[in-house]
């Protein structure tokens, strides 16, 4: 059963068994803007942005996995989507980042996941949105272990960043938190700013 996250929330990274989870997906879903006019609804493409920003012990940024640049040591971006699901959520991921801690740079000690609205465009205008992490491979999802919605909250209305979590190291373990925080920022380099001084 996949945990529904909210806000704050901090989850053990743990499969079914209750063996150690170090190889996963991190999805993000979400939908055309739908406009009434004259001639009857028009459907507006929505490009957002999931990229992983990569920090060592001191807080400083190690790397940026985006959509101009899919690979660092274990992460995968599978490449940028500038749409969205027009016909109502089809069920899959439209951006996927596919994370295995065992392969990450030994300095890595966070991964943080931020969402830019690359056009601009209002969190609250779009009709749905939602992150998951699940286990299994970019096109095929095994075991959904955790969901989070981030779409129509009236603290995300007037904007086109967010920070959607982190993965953490505890005590030699992985752990998932839950950030869910909207920021002023326009793009993802000024939101990795913000995580780097406020987030860490």
């Amino acid at each position: 059963m996949a945990i529904n996250l909210i806000k704050g929330q901090k989850i053990d990274l743990r499969k079914k068994d209750g063996k150690k989870l170090t190889s996963f997906c991190v999805g993000a879903n979400w939908g055309v803007i739908e406009k009434s006019g004259f001639f009857g609804a028009k459907k507006v493409s929505v490009d957002l942005d999931l990229s992983v920003g990569l920090f060592d012990e001191h807080k400083e940024l190690v790397d940026i996995v985006y959509f101009n640049n899919l690979d660092a040591r274990g992460i995968k971006h599978s490449g940028d989507d500038l749409v969205g699901d027009e016909n109502g959520d089809d069920g899959l991921d439209n951006e996927v980042i596919e994370v295995n801690l065992d392969h990450l740079s030994s300095n890595v000690e966070q991964v943080v996941f931020v969402l830019n609205s690359y056009k601009g465009q209002d969190f609250a205008t779009i009709p749905f949105a939602s992150i998951r992490l699940y286990e299994g491979e970019m096109d095929k999802v095994t075991d959904i272990v955790a969901t989070y919605n981030i779409a129509k909250d009236e603290k995300f209305a007037d904007h086109v960043s967010m920070i959607l979590g982190k993965l953490y190291k505890e005590n030699g373990s992985w752990k998932f938190s839950a950030i869910g925080e909207a920021v002023k920022d326009k793009d993802f380099e000024e939101t990795f700013n913000t995580v780097q001084n406020n987030f860490l």
